[in-house]
């Protein structure tokens, strides 16, 4: 039989929240405890792509701020359909909202990555919105 945390492991793995294979939820041993702290590893990237995106904004005039909401509900648009695509191997199952709720965590953190990126641009960076 895998053990649940196998699964977590091989399913952050593939969608690239794992760092160096570490095991998102060490102390999960249930389907149920994997969902809860694959949600909550979702909440945390969430929080903390939301702080980056605020402080990002602030720092962009009206025109490119309107570009950046625009872009980021188009982001999410495909962030929550790629994610129901990819949860949609194991539909209907238990493991469905810890498969979903990895791909959301692993794609939110990558975006979170992306807006860092552009508020530390370099001065004069001509494809880095300021």
């Amino acid at each position: 039989m895998i053990k649940p945390t196998f699964i977590a492991v091989l399913v952050f793995g593939l969608s690239g929240a794992a760092l160096a294979n570490e095991d998102p939820c060490p102390n999960a041993r249930t389907q149920s405890e994997l969902n809860a702290c694959t949600a909550q590893a979702y909440q945390t990237a969430d929080k903390a792509l939301n702080d980056v995106y605020r402080s990002y904004r602030a720092n962009l005039g009206k025109e490119s701020q309107a570009g950046l909401r625009k872009a980021q509900r188009a982001w999410i648009a495909f962030r929550d359909a790629e994610c129901e695509f990819q949860a949609s191997a194991v539909e209907g199952g238990s493991a469905q909202p810890m498969v979903r709720n990895g791909c959301l965590a692993a794609l939110t953190r990558e975006r979170t990555e992306v807006l860092k990126a552009k508020t530390e641009c370099p001065e004069g960076d001509l494809a880095c919105p300021r």
